[in-house]
This record gives C-alpha cells, structure tokens and sequence, in this order.
C-alpha cells in the first residue's frame, strides 16, 4: 500500500484534524454538481490553496473513478508512470482501478510505484475526494516528462481506455502556477495561461508557457487532461477560483498562485 507522504505537511496527520480544514476549505462554497470531464486544482499545503480547491471539488460530480495526473517533483521513476496500489490517508484507504489500468494502451505510461513514494502532488488530492464521495477508485498518474507531445500522448491513452471500460470517469489535473513572483506579476503573467485553458488550446498553451518562462510545475498534467476531455467531447471551461499564497500570508513579494478550473 502506499502510505502518506507528506501528512503532517501539506495536511494535517490526524483524521478529524484533517477532516475539520477540509470542512473549513469549504465552508460558504456551496455543493453543485456541473457535468465535469476534467478540471485543474492545486496542490500546495491547505491553508494556502485548500479554498480553491475546494470550488473545484465542490463541483465535481459522483464518478467511478477519478484519474489524478500530477507532475514529477522528486525526480524518481519513470518518465510518466501509473500506480497500481492501494493509496491510504488519515481518512481510510483508496483502491486503484485495476480494470482501467490494464485498458490503457501502455504506449508511454508505464507502472511504476517509485515515482509516486515520496510526490504530493497526487496525495494531496485523495481527502478531498474521500471528503466529498464514499465510493469510487483512482488512477494516479505521474508526469516526469511535460512536453507537449507526451502530453497529448497521456491524454490519447487515458481517452482510449475511459472508452474501453466504459465508465464515468472524471480527470483531474494537479497543478500550481507561477513560483515565487510578486503577486501582480503572478496574476498578469497566470491570466495568461489560463485564457488558452479555458479555449481548450493546448498548443497555445504552451506557446504561451515558453514565451514568459513559466514556472506552471503540472503544466504536463493540465495538456494531458484538456487533451483526454476534448476527446471525450469536453467544449468548455471555467475558472471557478484564482488566488495567491499572499492571500493567506499578507506578503505578495513572491507568491504562489492557483487556479481551480472545471473542464465540461
């Protein structure tokens, strides 16, 4: 089983701690579900980027499994890399779809549990999930490799295999946006980014990424989702929640920033 990595962290260790600033995060969002395909949400500590995540998990609806694609921040494993594992948190345990496992076409993800050991980006999603519905399985996805064309490719085999097992399935990209800039530059340079999301426009997505030297660390993850729900007749997008690490903090020198995006 692949136990928590980085509880204690990014979240609080034990259960009812955690399930009380999970209830915080949502508190005045009310719960709506919108026919979600895909969607964007960040992975940074709670305190920072709970709120915004939780626009967007406050909108999700009921799935039989939700494949999570994050980026590689250790650096171990594979390239791109799929677990098999049952996954724990403080609020119980998550079970891999095996069945959708096997229906992807392996072309270039492979099974690898070492990339995903010791990555948050994947983790700090599961309570959320837990949070809002009872029953459903996860494919957890690990992107050491973000360009475009391994992107696209990630997003053709998780499409090809939504068709084969023939569930609902919900794809969510795990990312945060710009590092460490003064928050009005955060802000101009994200906005940036996130109008060719919501066009559903990977390749000027990533135009736009290289034109300004983004520091966007799941921008892979993102393409990979966009390409998956466009293939599964996704149209549109919405950004249901933008914020900044000084929005907690109070310094806007050099922030963080978030987007929760739903993709239908």
């Amino acid at each position: 089983m692949r136990t928590p990595a980085v509880s204690g962290q990014f979240y609080p260790r034990g259960k009812n701690d955690l399930r009380k600033e999970i209830s915080r995060c949502f508190a005045n969002i009310p719960l709506k579900e919108r026919p979600v395909l895909g969607a964007v949400v960040p992975h940074a500590g709670y305190m920072y980027s709970g709120i915004t995540a939780a626009h967007v998990y406050s909108a999700l609806p009921e799935a039989e499994t939700f494949v999570l694609i994050g980026p590689n921040h250790t650096g171990h494993g594979s390239p791109v890399s799929v677990s098999s594992e049952t996954w724990g948190t403080p609020l119980g345990e998550v079970n891999s779809d095996i069945e959708f496992i096997k229906a992807l076409p392996k072309k270039i993800i492979d099974t690898d549990e070492s990339a995903h050991r010791y990555e948050h980006s994947i983790e700090v999603q599961l309570p959320f999930l837990q949070y809002r519905f009872r029953d459903f399985n996860i494919v957890n996805i690990c992107m050491g490799m973000q360009d475009e064309e391994t992107a696209l490719e990630v997003g053709m085999e998780i499409s090809e295999a939504v068709s084969r097992v023939k569930k609902k399935v919900v794809i969510i990209a795990s990312s945060d946006f710009s590092h460490y800039k003064p928050d009005k530059v955060a802000r101009e340079d994200d906005a940036y980014f996130i109008d060719p999301i919501l066009a559903l426009d990977t390749t000027e997505f990533y135009l736009r990424l290289y034109e300004r030297a983004a520091s966007v660390c799941g921008y892979g993850p993102i393409a990979a989702m966009l390409s998956a729900s466009k293939n599964l007749g996704a149209k549109h997008a919405t950004l249901l929640k933008y914020s900044t690490s000084g929005d907690t903090t109070g310094d806007i020198s050099a922030v963080v920033g978030y987007a929760g995006i739903v993709v239908e």
